[in-house]
């Protein structure tokens, strides 16, 4: 890396997430306080920071009395780990605090600042390229945004101000490679960049300007108008005077543009091919840990396989077996991460199987998160396995990627995941051999020795402890079977009392191990440890413990703690701290706001069940499961009502709601469709639980809440099979309503499906006892969907006459996005019969509704319609432009396939426009989106208006070509009506030869 020394020293990592290491690695720092002082003391390395300062960073509002001596006990012990990791750095108590001592290459922050310091001096000195390369270096220091992850407001405020510096970094790159003529390869970084940060307007000029030397007119203005249209809904303020003028040059044709300083102009542009969007790259792995030992031989055997020269022949495959808390998921990660960025760098794919639960996770599932993970839209994902395998076979079949299968059950749920290609790998972890796995090298795994063992009990509660008692240590690690989670919960243990010794912990645990004497030895073990913790916690921490383990998702918010017990304080994950501490819970990753999630390890899970059925009463527990699942309701209520701008065409119930902190929910819910598919699983997971539970209300109350996210993102298997469990509780329970809006979801799940008949039917259903009921807000919803499945086969009378119900309807219960959506629904019948007035009329009042509720998903598909009615009354100028802002929309909101519908509406009303070049433009990147995605029907479509547009400019062989591609297509997908038309253009260009 430019401007570091040859051997790095950097110990202390802030630029990201906080990491330290030492001589043998990484050094784990406890998640919560002790983060927050090794943070402050980094950020003012070899400057003095106050006791009282610290004080105020842990605790935002009233610290505890035991505030200053908390602070001393967290200093004490990052000191002895530093020392205990052989860094050269220490902690002085200098009043009124603590300094850190430290060379300034030893942390990453203080690298970055200097790199950028001689970029400057470069750059003053006319050495723009080297001045953009250090820049570049400084830059790649950064793992994510600054201390991600630190539980503080106050460092969270000064790490805004560091992550503009990282930014301003990038911005004076770019213009300084800009200067260079760089322009063509920078256009895909900054049209990134301005997507991560689209009020920067720096970031937006450097774009325009790019595209616009890379004779890409057009584009460069669409970025304009987009930047604009998004500063005055977002701000109320216009853009500034840069870009302003900036616009105002692209548009006069500004020779000053093509000027480069100190070159003269630059050569006139080549003629545009469109770049394919960007191949999505998933880094899925969970963390690694931090305080990993020994394994040496197994991780090289395991990285010869996948990695090795025998790899290149064939897809290297390892699995990992062994006993329960042996560490077979730990080792994975590690590997994993140790190959991951280097050798697999287009992707690592992960997922827990599942296989030692009740109810192992269905491959047909894996594969759908698996091909979402890659790029392709929920919509475009086919339902069967079989064909979900071979898209998925395709996809990966030129790249690099690393899979990983965390527990799995059997041979049958992993073959359908292995790629076919040798490029790729694949690493399992199973308790069972997997034996009849094709190409599969097995690797067993044992127990820690003796050395590997004490190695890890003392980075866990520090070497000069293991040493002060070494028989102690050694009969410690012997009584715990050399088993490493028996033995990494024994040590948290350790580490939370030190003032215990390792002999009594011996004794301890040999008295709890002859209790269990009639279990096997790798069960009794493990047993004997997390009983002796579980005893020792306090109180509140094991009925916290027994009733979290009720969740049944694969990670927890922290605000499930604060449901379990029914605490509303403002930050619940200070409940769980405990069981961190004492490794019964493991934090596993940072969300966006700053928060922890955890999870169990699933034989504590399981102990947990054990001691809640025995020590709590069914009340208790039937309590807590209530309050649970009731807070993923309401989060998930909140969402819909955010995305929507209130309970619009979405039927509730009567069950209980317990509402999360409200600081924790405004956070997740700042980009509410989003926080509904990071927790999708979770989500479905609530609904499965209430399901079983026969808590029938909520159960249909969340399932029918979700559609919001499975209409969006096309998740057509999770919506079918949330809805399938939601009705069997409903029907066993007798629950008329639940049912009726089950069925009416299932019946448009059906149209999204392209299944009209079984679509109606279902429908039928859900009208009758939505009558029966009385309940004209389900009513109305089954007249809408019964009114486009008319109208979709032509019956226009019978539609309208549904969507006049429809209206009636939702009027009569105040839901204004219903009436939107009919409205917006109803002005293809009037387009159809010529009435583009009226249907210009209802499309404007649909908009406004759509806009005062703040609903942009119902804007952009008004206005898309509204275009098309402009584009048949022959005002394509107007249709132009409001086609052009309804795709800055569906960009923002990541709607692939709208995206493809939008750029081929463009072709369309710029071949009428009679402007060729950027209607060709427009259908070669629409083509380009859809084979992106593998929509093969969509990309067929693009190809007959294209090679109509070909024929149209003379270019009668290219018309040819394209047309026998899109027949093929059309024939292989029953599309007759589209085969017929190209048929009829390709015979009338092969009769003019």
């Amino acid at each position: 890396m430019v401007g570091l020394p040859e051997r790095a020293r950097i110990d202390f990592r802030v630029l990201g997430p906080l990491e330290v290491t030492g001589r043998d690695g990484p050094v784990r720092v406890p998640p919560g306080r002790q983060e927050v002082v090794l943070a402050a003391l980094l950020m003012e390395i070899n400057r003095v920071v106050g006791s009282s300062h610290l004080v105020d960073l842990i605790w935002d509002e009233e610290p505890p009395d035991t505030a200053r001596t908390q602070v001393q006990i967290c200093v004490s012990r990052l000191r002895r780990n530093l020392a205990d990791a052989g860094i050269q750095a220490s902690i002085a108590t200098k009043s009124p605090g603590y300094l850190m001592r430290a060379t300034d290459d030893a942390i990453d922050l203080h690298v970055f600042n200097r790199l950028v310091a001689e970029a400057r001096v470069l750059a003053g000195n006319g050495a723009r390229a080297e001045a953009a390369e250090r820049l570049r270096s400084a830059v790649a220091l950064w793992r994510g945004p600054f201390l991600t992850g630190i539980p503080s407001d106050a460092l969270r405020a000064r790490a805004l101000r560091i992550d503009e510096d990282r930014l301003n970094a990038i911005e004076t790159y770019l213009d300084l490679e800009l200067e260079l003529g760089r322009h063509h390869q920078l256009v895909g970084e900054v049209g990134r960049l301005v997507h991560e940060h689209p009020l920067r307007e720096r970031l937006r000029g450097q774009l325009m300007l790019a595209l616009y030397r890379s004779g890409r007119q057009a584009e460069a203005l669409e970025v304009y108008r987009t930047g604009r249209d998004l500063l005055i809904e977002e701000l109320g303020l216009t853009p500034g005077d840069e870009l302003r003028s900036l616009e105002a040059a692209i548009l006069g044709g500004d020779a000053a543009l093509h000027e480069l300083p100190g070159q003269g102009p630059i050569e006139p542009a080549a003629p545009v091919v469109p770049s394919p969007p960007p191949v999505e790259q998933p880094h899925q792995l969970p963390a690694d840990t931090a305080d990993f030992v020994g394994r040496g031989d197994l991780i090289h055997a395991a990285e010869e396989i996948l990695t090795g020269a025998d790899a290149w022949r064939a897809m290297g495959v390892v699995v990992i077996v062994g006993m329960p808390g042996v560490g077979k998921s730990t080792l994975a990660r590690h590997i994993a991460h140790r190959l991951g960025r280097e050798h697999f760098p287009t992707g690592q794919l992960y997922c827990d199987l599942g296989g030692t639960r009740a109810v192992p996770v269905e491959t047909v599932e894996v594969l759908g998160r698996f091909l979402r993970a890659l790029g392709i839209p929920g919509p475009m994902i086919p339902d069967t396995l079989d064909e979900r395998a071979e898209m998925y076979r395709n996809l990966l079949s030129q790249r690099r990627v690393l899979v990983v299968l965390d527990d799995a059950a059997s041979e049958q749920q992993i073959i359908p995941l292995l790629p076919g290609s040798a490029s790729c790998a694949v690493l399992v972890t199973s308790r069972v051999r997997l034996t009849a796995l094709p190409g599969a090298h097995q690797l067993e795994l044992d127990i820690l020795d003796t050395a590997q063992a004490l190695e890890l009990l003392g980075r866990v509660i520090g070497a000069g402890r293991v040493a002060k008692e070494s028989q102690a240590a050694v009969a410690l690690v012997r009584t715990v079977g050399g088993l490493p989670l028996a033995l990494r919960i024994i040590a948290a243990r350790l580490a939370a009392r030190p003032h215990w010794s390792l002999a009594s912990m011996v004794h301890r645990l040999a008295n709890e191990r002859h209790r269990l004497d009639e279990l096997a030895h790798g069960e009794m073990t493990i047993r004997a440890s997390l009983s002796l913790t579980h005893d020792g916690l306090d109180r509140s921490a094991r009925a916290l413990l027994r009733l979290l383990s009720l969740a049944e998702g694969p990670s927890m918010p922290g605000w499930l703690a604060g449901a379990a017990v029914d605490d509303h304080r403002p930050f619940p994950s200070d409940l769980l701290e405990p069981l961190v501490d004492v490794q019964m819970l493991e934090a596993v990753a940072v969300e966006p706001t700053g928060e922890f999630r955890y999870r169990f390890h699933e034989i504590i899970r399981v102990f947990a069940r054990e001691q809640l059925v025995a020590l709590d009463d069914a009340m208790v527990r039937v309590a807590a499961r209530e309050r649970m699942l009731g807070g993923w309701l309401a989060i998930a209520e909140q969402a819909h009502r955010r995305i929507y701008g209130g309970d619009f065409t979405v039927l509730h119930g009567s069950a209980p709601r317990w509402q999360p902190p409200p600081g924790y929910v405004e956070q997740v819910l700042a980009d509410p469709l989003e926080w509904m598919d990071s927790e999708h699983v979770n989500l479905c997971t609530a609904v499965e639980q209430a399901a079983a539970e026969q808590l029938h209300e909520l159960c249909w109350d969340l399932a029918a809440t979700l559609v919001t996210l499975f209409e969006a993102r096309g998740y057509h298997e999770q919506w079918e099979k949330s809805h399938r469990q939601a009705l069997e509780a409903t029907d066993r329970a007798g629950n008329l309503r639940g049912t009726a809006v089950l069925l009416g979801s299932v019946g448009t799940l059906h149209i999204s499906r392209g299944q009209p008949d079984r679509a109606r039917a279902v429908l039928a259903r859900a009208q009758a006892l939505f009558q029966q009921l009385d309940d004209r807000h389900g009513l109305a919803m089954c007249h809408r969907d019964l009114g486009l499945l008319d109208r979709q086969r032509g019956a226009d009378d019978a539609a309208l006459d549904s969507y006049q119900q429809a209206l009636r309807g939702f009027d009569l219960v105040g839901d204004v996005v219903g009436r939107a959506s009919v409205l917006t629904q109803r002005a293809h019948i009037r387009m159809r019969r010529g009435d583009s007035a009226i249907a210009h009329a209802e499309l404007e009042e649909a908009l406004d509704i759509y806009r005062s509720a703040g609903y942009v998903g119902g804007q952009a598909q008004a206005l898309r319609r509204m275009a098309q009615v402009l584009a048949e009354r022959g005002e394509s100028a107007q249709a132009e432009q409001i086609l052009t802002d309804v795709l800055a929309m569906v960009r923002r909101s990541g709607d692939v396939i709208g995206e493809g519908h939008l750029l081929r509406n463009l072709g369309q009303v710029n071949t009428e426009l009679g402007r060729f070049t950027q209607a060709r433009e427009m259908y070669v990147r629409g083509l380009t989106v859809r084979e992106q995605v593998l929509d093969h029907g969509g990309a067929a479509l693009i190809r007959l208006d294209l090679a109509r547009l070909m024929d149209r400019i003379g270019e009668p062989a290219a018309a040819a070509e394209l047309l026998e591609r899109a027949i093929a297509t059309f024939q292989d997908r029953s599309m007759e009506p589209e085969r017929g038309q190209a048929e009829r253009l390709l015979a009338t260009l092969t009769a003019r030869r």
